[in-house]
């Protein structure tokens, strides 16, 4: 071994404890390079940062790999190999992806060249939901969206028919991107899939791995494929066909937009003039590294031939190869489900935004629709530790393959479940029913209280809502006071005025007297009890408003409420199906936060649906053992699938992750830095009327006049449409349809609420009054 080989045997020693035999130096174009192996026969990369490389650009770098170990790829990545002694960021020891290189492999067919495709679309679909300060903020040169940048170049690197076709191609470039950049779709991508950072398996049929992350940014995701297809087209006889064997296999498990076809060929012709630009300029300087220099020569064939095609004839091809695909995981395209749907489906089922997402797939935080692309999802509070969390799937699974049934038998999950459940819940809320749904939950609720009473009046909450059956929808304000609704359930149903103190009937000054709204609203409850004909059996109210507005009740509202129901008998259930399980953040439960020690909140029955499972249909209903007992009348309560092995599984998956994954203190961190991004929104935009709540349960209430308090509900749903946009999916709602409301899966990250605040400032600049 030469000097630098062994300085790198002896840095894997030092550093990772690795005891390599042999070392052997790799082309790079700025880090040191070195594959290690082993006397039991295993290989690593050594990598030794160039000092110009920035420390932050190699945390993004490792960041990306860390993110990519975790996603199930048909593909070998190289994974970092941490260092005994902490992360190390300037040498850095990478397991080896085996594999030839695409650049050895002499004859690449048609299907080698749509492997290479569909792996830079599964690469990119794996990184559609990583993000990184540094990825967004990075320019370099290599990035195609500064293509241009080179242009300037040109007249200094090349003369006569090359300077022309340079020329050409920055032209067409310009011409092609100058008005599409803001309508492609973003994402981090690998930017640079070179014939130098692809394995193909040993026999050359398919693309075996992807390495070196050195260049990945955030930039638009039609980019990867064009860089790849640049480099798959070097040294074909028909450079445009081998381009679009690349673009057939990544829009087959990526589909392409329209205007992402349309810029394909502009972009690779840009991949290929900046890459010999970049050779030219740094020949002088490259002597002795023919890695910079190696495909100079075919990339100026490869150009002169994509020019011989005219941009229209090229887009035309293009087309055509893209549309002889099927979208991934087949079904229809958008508009022709959506005739199947209107034929098939009621037409009091509606759908989200003006022109309905197709998705296709989820996963943590995001929703991914037909054509690939992701979208932050900030309303689903059903999929609370993420959609498709792998722990929750694989509980769901193994428990689905052993056994399923029904509680009339005996088994472990159940009791498990129960107990773990009643745990969280304070004393003395003990007993467990479980069922399939929250409107389930609720009814059976309704039952508890009405039988442990013997009476039948209900108080509900102004702008309320409970389920979907009969009786819940009459007992639901924002329902049966709502477009088509019909009116209360009947004269035992009694409304006490909805706890807000932005816009109800006590509002907030700023002023000392704020502290008592509280017990203000409570003695609203104590009127509507001492106006209702018959003695009251129960009082339904969510611990937070959620359809309501998602409106947070003033401090010590529910203590001074449930003394006043109790003291007239009746009974106290808390709904807790949109704020339960840690949402809230500094409580585990929304009534929790109505909780001091002078005053603590306890409510004799609870409700808890949605999160429980995960987008797993179940819910349940714990309650205190008296009214249990109270309901065992004679007559059986069975539920076929309630409680069943399978949802018990889940439901116990979805506690471990929430306590291992440190989910409600992430909602109570998050929900603050959410909350301050929030109302520094409202200085500078005033349509935002109120911004409320806690954790990761806020709400933005938009108004046309800050006095007068008139609702923009207009202007609220042209915000969601706009940040829909965006990426991002928000809804509206409110007894006024003027509130946003943000409610999230929980492992929403740092990053996405900063550039959900970044989108909907965005959003209401578009949108603001003039």
């Amino acid at each position: 071994m030469n000097t630098l080989e062994q300085q790198a045997v002896d840095l894997a020693t030092e550093i990772y404890g690795l005891t390599a035999t042999t070392a052997t130096a790799l082309p790079g174009e700025m880090d040191q390079n070195f594959r290690l192996e082993t006397q039991d026969g295993r290989r690593f990369i050594l990598k030794i940062a160039a000092d110009e490389r920035d420390d932050e650009l190699l945390d993004l770098e490792n960041a990306a790999l860390r993110h990519l170990a975790l996603e199930t790829l048909p593909l070998r990545i190289p994974r970092l190999v941490e260092p005994p002694s902490g992360p190390s960021e300037r040498v850095r020891l990478l397991t080896w992806v085996d594999g030839r290189l695409w650049v050895d492999v002499p004859e690449r067919g048609p299907a080698l060249r749509r492997s290479l495709g569909a792996a830079a679309a599964r690469l990119d679909r794996a990184l559609a939901t990583f993000h990184h300060p540094v990825a967004i903020e990075r320019e370099h040169d290599w990035d195609l969206r500064w293509a241009h940048r080179q242009a300037r170049h040109v007249s200094q690197v090349a003369e006569g028919n090359r300077q022309a076709l340079l020329d050409h191609a920055f032209q067409q470039y310009s011409g092609h991107l100058r008005d599409a950049w803001p309508t492609l779709p973003p994402s981090v991508i690998h930017g640079d899939l070179n014939d130098y950072n692809v394995t193909v398996d040993e026999r050359g049929e398919s693309v075996f791995g992807l390495f070196d992350f050195g260049d990945l940014t955030a930039s638009h995701r039609v980019c990867e494929v064009a860089i790849a297809a640049a480099y798959g087209c070097l040294g074909e006889d028909d450079p445009v066909a081998a381009a679009l064997d690349v673009l057939a296999g990544y829009h087959q498990i990526l589909p392409l937009e329209e205007d992402e076809i349309a810029v394909f060929f502009p972009l690779v012709c840009a991949r290929l003039a900046v890459s010999l630009v970049f050779a030219a300029r740094r020949r002088a300087q490259a002597e002795g590294n023919e890695y910079l220099l190696v495909t100079e020569k075919p990339a100026w064939t490869a150009l002169e031939r994509l020019a011989q095609s005219s941009p229209a004839q090229g887009e035309d091809r293009a087309r055509g190869m893209c549309e002889r695909k099927p979208a991934p995981g087949g079904g229809q395209a958008p508009d022709s489900l959506s005739a199947t749907r209107k034929r098939r489906i009621g037409p009091s089922l509606g759908l989200s935004y003006r022109q309905p997402l197709k998705i296709v797939r989820g996963r943590g935080p995001y929703l991914f629709d037909h054509r690939g692309r992701p979208f932050l999802d900030l309303v689903n509070n059903v999929c609370h530790v993420g959609h498709a969390h792998p722990r929750v799937v694989e509980a769901a699974h193994r428990q689905m393959a052993r056994l399923n049934t029904n509680t009339r038998y005996l088994y472990d999950g159940l009791t498990d479940y129960a107990d773990r459940l009643a745990s969280l819940l304070p004393e003395p809320l003990e007993v467990c029913y479980f069922v399939n749904s929250g409107s389930e939950a609720n009814e059976l609720a309704l039952r508890l209280a009405r039988t442990h009473t013997a009476r039948r009046r209900l108080l509900v909450m102004e702008g309320g809502y409970h389920g979907h059956t009969e009786q819940l929808i009459g007992l639901s304000h924002y329902k049966f006071l709502g477009k088509g609704g019909a009116g209360a359930a009947g004269p035992d149903v009694s409304v006490v005025p909805a706890p807000d103190a932005y816009r109800g009937r006590h509002r907030r000054t700023g002023g000392p007297q704020d502290a008592d709204l509280g017990r203000r609203y409570g003695e609203e409850v104590g009127r509507v009890i001492e106006e209702s004909n018959d003695p009251v059996a129960a009082f339904l109210c969510e611990s937070l408003l959620s359809c309501g507005g998602q409106v947070e009740p003033p401090a010590g509202y529910l203590a001074d409420a449930f003394e006043r129901v109790r003291a007239a008998g009746g009974v106290c259930i808390a709904d807790e199906v949109q704020v339960g399980f840690g949402r809230v953040g500094e409580a585990f439960w929304g009534f929790g936060l109505q909780s001091t020690p002078e005053a603590p909140v306890v409510p004799d029955i609870v409700v808890l649906g949605k999160p429980i499972g995960n987008g797993h249909p179940m819910a349940a209903v714990v309650t205190r053992r008296e009214f249990a007992e109270s309901f065992a009348t004679g007559m059986e309560f069975f539920c076929t699938f309630g409680g069943n092995p399978v949802s018990c599984a889940v439901g116990l998956a979805v506690l471990d992750v929430i306590e291992e994954e440190g989910l409600q203190e992430n909602a109570r961190v998050l929900g603050g830095r959410f909350l301050a991004g929030l109302r520094q929104l409202a200085g500078r935009h005033p349509l935002i009327g109120d911004v409320r709540g806690r954790g990761l349960f806020l709400g933005l209430e938009l108004v046309r006049d800050r006095h007068t308090l008139e609702p923009a509900a207009e202007e609220a749903s042209a915000i969601v449409e706009e940040a829909k946009k965006d990426g991002f999916l928000l809804s509206t709602d409110g007894p006024l349809h003027n509130v946003i409301k943000i409610k999230p899966p929980m492992v929403l990250t740092a990053d996405d609420v900063d550039r959900t605040l970044r989108a909907l400032d965005r959003a209401f600049a578009a949108h603001s009054p003039s």
